[in-house]
């Protein structure tokens, strides 16, 4: 059972059943060419929010090896897609003008799509100088991603597009992620299941 407080604003309900901290195990299962990398990995994610409308996102993964290695890092934001109108704060540290828009639940429903979901944008930075900037939609307990723009450092390897799809399924978060990377077509990278543990 998922409780919503008080302080949750009206935009995350659609992401509520997110809230918390996940922890539990995936592989990475990977063809590049004549080798395929294979490995089971731990992760902890936490999804929270600061009274805005978005949630914060952590992830962290280490090997599942006799030292617990660690291994890589993402973090981002959340949020219902829709126009940033002037009670929104930004750009910068501006704050907002007038009152803040869709603060009630009813306001948030209109926001639906013919779906009968709620788009979503969701960006997400990594250590190694890639940026992701996914688009997709909530529908109940599912979340699918695609990539509609990737951001690389010069130093970056190659990295071009990816999808990511999330349920709740029987309590646990089950995630798939593909990219396109190392010169490859999108192709399968790495699953998780995670329990709730706060």
């Amino acid at each position: 059972m998922i409780e919503l407080g008080a302080d949750l604003p009206a935009e995350l309900a659609p992401l509520s059943w997110l809230i918390g901290v996940w922890e539990g195990t995936g592989v990475v299962h990977y063809d590049r060419g004549e080798t395929t990398d294979t490995l089971e990995f731990g992760q902890r994610v936490s999804f929270s929010h600061d009274g805005l409308p978005y949630l914060n996102y952590t992830s962290s993964t280490w090997l599942l090896t006799e030292e617990s290695t660690p291994h890589v890092s993402e973090l981002g934001y959340w949020r219902l897609s829709r126009p940033l109108g002037p009670g929104d704060p930004g750009p910068g540290m501006l704050a907002g003008v007038g009152a803040r828009p869709f603060v009630t639940a009813a306001a948030v429903e209109t926001l639906r799509n013919s779906d009968d979901a709620f788009d979503l944008e969701v960006s997400i930075l990594h250590p190694d100088g890639v940026s992701e900037l996914y688009l997709g939609q909530v529908k109940g307990p599912r979340i699918d991603l695609a990539t509609d723009a990737v951001v690389r450092t010069a130093g970056a390897k190659d990295y071009a597009a990816a999808t990511r799809l999330y349920g709740l399924v029987d309590g646990h978060l089950l995630w798939a992620w593909d990219i396109a990377a190392l010169g490859l077509p999108l192709t399968s990278h790495a699953s998780g299941r995670l329990a709730r543990v706060d």
